[in-house]
Formats: C-alpha cells, sequence, structure tokens
C-alpha cells in the first residue's frame, strides 16, 4: 500500500473526503422530488418529516409535496410546512407522481397504482401490510421500497425499531395504569404504596422495550421478573439496568406460575425470523386470575400470546377468559409528535446522503447498511425475510445494483 492510498483510508475513516471525491459529490449532487401523503389510516398519527426536516431539505435543493393537513394529528400545521418551504397541495396524484413517497404505513394497492414507474418509497414494511399481493404491485412497477424496520446503521442495528421501542417501552406502564382504573372495575395502582403489597409484572423479552419498562417500574416500586429464550440477553439487559432484577428463561417451570401471580404481562419478544414465537398458549391464558391485563407489543410480527388479536387505537382491548387483551401495534402514534420527530431525524439523515450522492440507489452503494433496508428493487424481492414469509424468490440487491451500472 503507497503513502497517498493509506492517508486516503486515514481521511475516510474519520470521514473526511479527498478533494476529488469532494467535487464528484458535488457535480453529482441531486435534487430528488418528495412526496408526503396523508396516512390513509385513521389510527395513524405519525408523519415521516417534520417541517424542521422539511425546511432543512429543501435547503439543500430538495422539492417537497406535503398533502394538506397529512401532519396536523402530529401536531403540524399546513402554515408550518409552507413557512419551511414545502409545497402543500390537495392534488394527491402529483404527490403520487414524485420521485421519492415518504411516509408511515405500508402503501395500499391503490396507492402503488397512482405511483410512477421505477421510482421509490420508504415506509414501514410489517408483514401483515407488505403480503404477495403487495409485492406483486411494487414489481410491476419495478418500484424501490424500503422498510423502514429492516433498514440497519453502521453498527448493524435496527435504528428505526431501536427509537419506536425506546417510545412504546416509556408508554406501557402509563397506558396499563390507565387500563386498570378503568370505572367498570376496581381500581388498581401498579405503584409501590406504604402498607399495600404492590402489583406483579411479567416482562417477556429483554429488548429495548423491556429495558424502558424495569427501569420505570423499578422507580415506581412494582415487582417484576422478566423471561427470555437467550440467557445472555438476560445477562445484557441486568448489566445495562445496574439494578437487582428476577430474570428467569422462558422454558422454565416457573412461567406458568410466574404468570397466574401477575396482574400486567408484557410480550415483547421479537424474532429474527419476523415471526414472534408464541410463548403463552390459550390453555396458560385460560387458567389466569380475571382482570389480568395481556400486553402484547409485538402483534406486529404475529404476537406471543394465543389468544392475541390485532387491535386499534381507537379500539385497543378485547377481553378472553376474562383477561384484557391490549395488542395495538402502533403504540408510539399515541405521541404522534415525539415519534415523528424521533422519524424525521432518521429519515432526513438519509435523504441529505442520498442528495449528495446522486440518488436513491446512488446511496444504496454509499450506505451498505441502509440497502439492507430494500425489499423490493426493480422488479425483484431482495430482501431475505419478507421473500420467506411471502413464498417469493429473492435476488441479490447487490447483483441487481452491478447489473445497472
Amino acid at each position: 500500500m503507497n503513502e497517498s492510498t493509506h492517508f486516503q483510508e486515514l481521511l475516510a475513516q474519520q470521514g473526511i473526503l479527498p478533494m476529488e471525491a469532494m467535487t464528484w459529490t458535488k457535480k453529482n449532487a441531486k435534487s430528488i422530488h418528495l412526496g408526503i401523503p396523508k396516512e390513509a389510516d385513521a389510527d395513524e398519527n405519525r408523519i415521516a418529516l417534520s417541517p424542521q426536516a422539511v425546511q432543512l431539505l429543501v435547503a439543500n435543493g430538495h422539492e417537497i409535496r406535503i398533502e394538506k393537513s397529512a401532519g396536523e394529528r402530529a401536531g403540524f400545521s399546513d402554515s408550518d410546512y409552507l413557512l419551511a418551504g414545502g409545497q402543500v397541495t390537495e392534488d394527491v396524484q402529483s404527490i403520487w407522481k414524485s420521485d421519492l413517497i415518504i411516509k408511515i404505513q405500508a402503501p395500499h394497492a391503490e396507492e402503488i397504482s397512482q405511483m410512477k414507474t421505477g421510482k421509490a418509497i420508504i415506509s414501514c414494511a410489517s408483514h401483515q401490510h407488505v403480503n404477495g399481493a403487495i409485492l406483486d404491485l411494487l414489481n410491476e412497477k419495478k418500484i424501490l421500497a424500503l422498510g423502514l424496520e429492516y433498514a440497519e446503521d453502521n453498527g448493524g442495528g435496527f435504528p428505526f425499531v431501536k427509537i419506536m421501542a425506546e417510545i412504546a417501552g416509556q408508554l406501557i406502564l402509563p397506558i396499563a395504569s390507565e387500563l386498570l382504573r378503568k370505572k367498570a372495575q376496581p381500581g388498581i395502582l401498579l405503584g409501590n404504596v406504604t402498607g399495600v403489597p404492590p402489583c406483579h409484572i411479567v416482562l417477556l423479552g429483554s429488548g429495548e422495550i423491556v429495558e424502558q419498562i424495569a427501569r420505570s417500574a423499578w422507580h415506581a416500586g412494582i415487582q417484576m421478573q422478566v423471561f427470555d429464550k437467550d440467557i445472555y440477553k438476560l445477562q445484557r439487559l441486568k448489566q445495562s439496568l445496574g439494578f437487582p432484577l428476577v430474570t428467569q428463561v422462558i422454558d422454565s417451570e416457573n412461567l406458568p406460575k410466574a404468570l397466574q401471580d401477575a396482574r400486567v404481562i408484557v410480550g415483547a419478544l421479537r424474532s429474527e425470523s419476523g415471526i414472534t414465537p408464541c410463548v403463552v398458549t390459550e390453555e396458560m391464558v385460560s387458567t389466569l386470575k380475571a382482570g389480568t391485563l395481556i400486553m402484547d407489543v409485538c402483534i406486529d410480527q404475529g404476537g406471543c400470546f394465543e389468544t392475541s388479536e390485532l387491535t386499534t387505537l381507537s379500539r385497543p382491548t378485547f377481553e378472553k377468559y376474562g383477561v384484557s387483551h391490549y395488542c395495538v401495534p402502533n403504540i408510539p402514534s399515541l405521541v404522534s409528535h415525539t415519534a415523528s420527530l424521533a422519524m424525521s431525524n432518521l429519515i432526513t439523515s438519509f435523504l441529505l446522503k442520498a442528495g449528495k450522492t446522486g440518488g436513491v440507489e446512488e446511496m444504496l452503494w454509499q450506505g451498505k447498511s441502509f440497502m439492507k433496508g430494500v425489499y423490493c428493487f426493480k422488479g425483484h424481492v431482495t430482501h431475505p425475510l419478507v421473500g420467506k414469509l411471502n413464498q417469493k424468490p429473492v435476488k441479490d440487491i447487490q447483483l441487481l445494483l452491478l447489473s445497472k451500472s
């Protein structure tokens, strides 16, 4: 390796581009026409870009069209977006003709039909919404579709999943408290009151959501037990929390007893396979105390309770065997303003890089981690998990990009 090559590698490690790379970036910088439609789902209150993000993107040469009142449920007015330099319009068709669509929920069939062939979309890609028919429609139009859940950072983590889990984790106990204080039943306070035994909570999983719940529960004096299939994840959780915590393996005989003693049971097991393992059977649910609250936070991956069924923010609970079930997939939408700001920060970083490198496809070469979030590209399914769940053949996106170049 000569000195010049070594020097350039050092600059790259520090995030400093050599002069010729800077010239290339400026020459290839590209204005992207972005479209932000209003979410069709009445229970989806978030928006993908905040007015602050729009202002930054417009200042970098991008053109952004926002559907009228698209940000109202997140606390952003049309005038906020107009002042930021965005174009607010009632012409929905013009928005869907944009180079890149950015939204929260996965696109519906009628929305895909309005997109131009060969364009791109960034959205969530839950397997409950992205089925074989949707994949076929995206591929017929050769759409580049990126799922936020699958996009990775440079460290191999999932930034969107992590930030939404952080928000959901902080909301779980307040939601549980509210549900347990319903007028239809005697009110229960989760926290520790002098002379009154505290409530018991069972947490299934040891990821970001459980970590947030455990911190809040510890400070409130709530007794809890954490179960997971992976002993190493439990060890990591204990180290991260830094306070005593009762942890057990899910497969142990102690789980049924712990469930029967619990007032609240939170399922937060996520799986790399895309389908959450069902660890609590219907028979186990039928033996729980009447009035127990089940909160299945991983319902978007199928749920870890056999009795779980998808619910919504407008109808969040149902009862079975006298046990209340809360199975809302988009809990962060309850705090839509905060959640929108958090998502906007992540998406904006990607868009700024995309513009500097010459467009979304060029950005995929520069940001290999984000490339992993693409599940459809130019007529092919490119994400192994999406392909497996929908029984579709999968093509390597790097090979597809190479064939285009």
